[in-house]
């Protein structure tokens, strides 16, 4: 079973994100994707992004970026359809995480 993590938000909402995995299927779907480095106290997140379709990949140069300052990062996901929700989703954490590369 795959490890669940779940998010806050500025608002006080909860979003549950899932580990991507790499190599497996990804569907074309719209998605919120988190970078993060895992750790005992949380994770600590360096980027929220969204994606239209996550299967074409646009994560992967976020990722590539963010790894090169944060070396254990990882892409975590959300699959959500609706492009409003997605940047409200997205708007949420950024305000109450500030990830650095978010800028």
């Amino acid at each position: 079973m795959t490890q669940q993590i779940d998010l806050a938000g500025a608002s006080g909402a909860r979003y549950r994100y899932s580990p991507l995995d790499e190599n497996r299927f990804l569907p074309p779907a719209g998605a919120n994707y988190v970078i993060a480095e895992l750790t005992e106290e949380g994770p600590k997140v360096v980027y929220a992004g969204e994606t239209d379709n996550l299967a074409s990949q646009t994560w992967r140069s976020d990722l590539e970026k963010a790894r090169r300052k944060y070396s254990d990062a990882t892409v975590l996901t959300r699959l959500n359809v609706t492009r409003a929700v997605r940047e409200a989703e997205r708007a949420d954490l950024i305000e109450h995480y500030h990830p650095p590369l978010n800028g």
